[in-house]
């Protein structure tokens, strides 16, 4: 068994985690990104325009996407929901990615979720998707009105 390195931040907040997990991918670093997550099995990782992944396939995901080079996901707007034990986080991110063929951008809609486990607050599910041309408006436009 792999021994599992100590979190970014042992206690903190679902914020200080966050936080974290967006350092720990802008220089790929593999190890301070997956401290940043729960040590349940059940973790949740649902790739981008890809599969759900769950517990060990979340790690082998970032691996992979470390292998290109980092991800450079800045967060522009964060909406936070925190109850006792957990915490929802709506992020829009801007991503900036290398590939072979060029620097990419991209806006990306992510749902983080946070749960206070006995260690202190750790990730237990990211669900980012690419945000479209209406998110872009959104986020120039301020928060928008429900009602």
């Amino acid at each position: 068994t792999r021994a599992r390195p100590r979190a970014a931040v042992l206690g903190g907040s679902a914020e200080d985690i966050e936080a974290a997990f967006y350092e720990a991918q802008q220089h790929g670093d593999i190890e301070r990104l997956m401290s940043c997550w729960a040590q349940d099995e059940d973790i949740v990782f649902v790739h981008p325009d890809g599969p759900r992944l769950l517990g060990t396939g979340a790690r082998a995901a970032f691996e992979a996407i470390f292998s290109h080079g980092v991800v450079r996901a800045t967060p522009l707007q964060v909406h936070r929901v925190l109850a006792l034990a957990s915490a929802v986080h709506g992020v829009v991110e801007q991503l900036e990615i290398t590939l072979p063929d060029g620097v990419h951008h991209a806006l990306i809609l992510a749902t983080n979720v946070y749960h206070n486990a006995p260690e202190g607050w750790r990730m237990a599910s990211t669900t980012p998707v690419r945000g479209g041309a209406q998110d872009a408006q959104n986020l120039s436009d301020g928060r928008p009105v429900l009602h």
